[in-house]
């Protein structure tokens, strides 16, 4: 457990919480701590879904900018710049379904945080946003990437251009987030619905998401040969065998898997 970052696991869902008032900025302390939480839910077993919360008032309200404006570009270059790309790495790269959990603002790093989830569930009055601009910056921890990768380039440059501030409803209609729910039930939400994936075959869950991940960095060509060897190895697995028998003697939805 990090200053900044906890990590609570109940019921089989692990929450990555951010825990650095008021903002929740993200410093580089945050980062590196961030990474930690991102090894621990990978390394849990019990854990079948990460849900990432910055708690009940803000996700988090961009990148420590008082930390960063003092840095030279020979600074920046060397180590900064590339730890805010490894921290979001850390996150993307999580072998389970993570729901990011959106309250207040997710502006910033804090947006391209979010974007390492594989779903994002925001309150009414939650704000996303990639402002750096307006900083005479730009995105650095991924919001060029994951952001044009999921509402494409249009809408992704007129973000980073504008550096606006979105409202949830028109996050929701792009595709930047994918439930809009009242403010007060938004960590509920996501873990409700990370909890559709708790008890599910892990290893085909984890499977599919590294070759859907993997597959938008490839022609299509190269993509199917993933998905191809990703679903002859299933049929090494405990889960896969179990699950077609059980389909077959009882019907579907009623295979208990194990993660082997």
């Amino acid at each position: 457990m990090g200053e900044f970052v906890r990590v609570e696991v109940e019921d089989g869902i692990a929450t990555i919480r951010l825990d650095r008032p008021k903002m929740n900025a993200l410093n580089a302390q945050m980062q590196r701590e961030l990474i930690e939480a991102a090894r621990e839910v990978t390394q849990d077993e019990s854990a079948g879904a990460v849900v990432l919360y910055g708690g009940e008032r803000v996700f988090a309200a961009g990148a420590d900018i008082k930390e960063m404006a003092p840095m030279s570009y020979a600074e920046m270059s060397a180590g900064h710049s590339r730890l805010l790309q490894d921290f979001a790495k850390a996150l993307a790269g999580i072998p389970k379904p993570v729901i990011a959990a959106i309250t207040g603002y997710a502006l910033g790093g804090g947006l391209e945080l979010a974007l390492t989830a594989d779903f994002r569930v925001a309150g009414e009055g939650a704000k996303v946003g990639q402002p750096e601009v307006q900083l005479g910056i730009m995105p650095g921890a991924g919001g060029t990437q994951r952001l044009t990768r999921l509402v494409g380039p249009s809408r992704a440059k007129d973000l980073i251009f504008s550096g606006r501030h979105v409202p949830a409803g028109e996050a929701l209609a792009m595709g930047l987030v994918d439930k809009v729910v009242p403010d007060a039930d938004v960590y509920t939400a996501a873990r409700e619905w990370a909890a559709t994936f708790v008890g599910g075959p892990a290893i085909a869950l984890r499977a599919a998401k590294q070759a859907i991940d993997a597959g938008l960095e490839v022609d299509l060509a190269t993509g199917l040969e993933i998905e191809r060897v990703q679903f002859a190895a299933l049929f090494g697995t405990e889960d896969a065998a179990n699950g077609m028998k059980s389909f077959m003697e009882e019907g579907p939805g009623k295979a208990k898997f194990t993660g082997r």
